[in-house]
């Protein structure tokens, strides 16, 4: 039996740092017995089918992979086509009305206990708002995400502590769920 995934790195091909072209990363993909391989953007977000293993240790056979080919270590999660179709049919804002921009989802390695952000202000990021989705945080920052004051602080790394994540734009995350679903 095989299964369709998602695979979202963190933080490669931003600001000159970690150069992971994403040819190399189809390359890659395959080698590692993967087939149905595709990205989207450059971002790093791969499309693959796998007939073996699970989300988290196709994760670490991907990161180990991509240190020993390129010698740096990049984050990885890894997401199959239902948990991402759910991402996007439990948006709890209007995602249908909204600029791609202006809707994100940071995806977590792991569940996210509401505690973890109740320190935070909401009332004084208005009319920016965060919600807590099954691994992940849905951000409606309607100026987008590079002038989000709550974007800024939701990224600190205390907030963030033990898990890996990682922000897509809505645009991303319906694609994704496409892209996943055409290769089922």
């Amino acid at each position: 039996m095989t299964t369709t995934y998602a695979a979202l790195l963190r933080g490669i091909n931003v600001g000159g740092s970690k150069k992971l072209p994403m040819a190399q990363l189809r390359t890659l993909l395959t080698e590692l017995g993967h087939t149905g391989v595709a990205t989207y953007l450059q971002s790093g977000n791969a499309v693959f089918t796998a007939g073996h293993g699970d989300e988290e240790s196709l994760a670490a056979e991907l990161a180990e992979a991509i240190e020993k080919h390129f010698g740096f270590r990049v984050d990885v999660l890894i997401r199959d086509h239902a948990y991402l179709r759910s991402v996007r049919e439990d948006c709890p804002f209007p995602a249908d009305t909204l600029e791609g921009r202006q809707l994100h989802v940071t995806y977590f390695s792991g569940p996210v206990d509401p505690e973890r952000f109740a320190e935070i202000d909401r009332a004084a990021y208005l009319p920016e708002e965060f919600r807590l989705g099954t691994r992940a945080l849905y951000l409606y920052a309607p100026a987008g995400l590079g002038r989000s004051k709550l974007a800024e602080h939701l990224s600190k790394p205390r907030l963030n502590k033990s898990l890996i994540a990682t922000s897509r734009n809505w645009n991303t995350v319906v694609k994704l769920a496409e892209m996943t679903a055409d290769a089922d």
